[in-house]
């Protein structure tokens, strides 16, 4: 049976690293990643017995690469420090690495605001986390919402990975704003220009893609703010992609 290393990236994750690696002791190996927390995560970690290494953070394709380096057995597994896996999941993943695949999806439920959120885009949420090390890398031009590249064809897991999103608004507005940044430097690099018509079209059309295609009516009162918070989400990434475009003199 091949080994497996679950890694996980941190910074300032000391309320949920022990539960994290708790829920994963099926692995053979348990590493963490620290973008030098200032906070009590690299001691709990090393307490849990996961071997602990620093490095400063750049983005999340060249910090998952990274980890791909640092780690020597032939498959992991990436696990956010928000995420928990179960036993059964675990059951599954062992068999996975016995077969000829290059990685995995992973399905994820997404409980925000102590909600399972089932539709708005949120479930089942596919992740691919289970990589064969030789056979993935992150693309490095997708700095936020990572791409794998993989060499060879993948599969789908059963068992979902619990991921303990958003625990409240305020939170998610705050993480979103960063991921804004990102998605903005990605649509820089690529040479769009914002549009005046950018600004109300395409937020209306990420809402109705979450509130209607995605059936986050659902969801009820929940999926229509989160289909609101996406189309702002939309909204403010085209005014950071102009104001690159600006900066820049263009």
């Amino acid at each position: 049976m091949p080994d497996l290393t679950v890694i996980v990236l941190t910074k300032n994750e000391e309320r949920n690293i022990a539960a994290c690696l708790d829920s994963v002791r099926w692995a053979d190996r348990l590493m963490v990643l620290d973008s030098f927390s200032d906070d009590h995560t690299v001691d709990i970690a090393e307490a849990a017995g996961a071997a602990v290494y620093r490095r400063p953070f750049v983005n999340y394709p060249d910090q998952r690469n990274a980890a791909l380096d640092l780690a020597t057995t032939e498959w992991v597994f990436f696990v956010d420090a928000d995420e928990r896996a179960t036993p059964e999941l675990g059951a599954e993943i062992r068999q996975a690495i016995a077969s000829d695949r290059a990685g995995w999806w992973v399905p994820r439920r997404n409980i925000i605001w102590g909600k399972w959120i089932r539709h708005t885009g949120w479930y089942p949420d596919y992740q691919l986390r289970l990589l064969r090390r030789g056979r993935a890398r992150y693309d490095p031009q997708r700095e936020v919402h990572e791409l794998v590249i993989l060499d060879g064809p993948a599969g789908y897991l059963q068992n979902p990975l619990i991921h303990y999103n958003y625990q409240t608004v305020g939170q998610f507005l705050a993480r979103q704003d960063r991921y804004t940044h990102f998605e903005a430097d990605i649509l820089f690099k690529q040479g769009i220009r914002p549009r005046p018509h950018n600004y109300i079209l395409q937020p209306l059309r990420e809402f109705t893609r979450r509130f209607i295609a995605l059936e986050g009516y659902r969801d009820g009162g929940y999926g229509f703010l989160l289909s609101l918070l996406m189309a702002y989400y939309t909204f403010l990434t085209y005014v950071r992609l102009r104001q690159r475009w600006r900066k820049q003199g263009g």
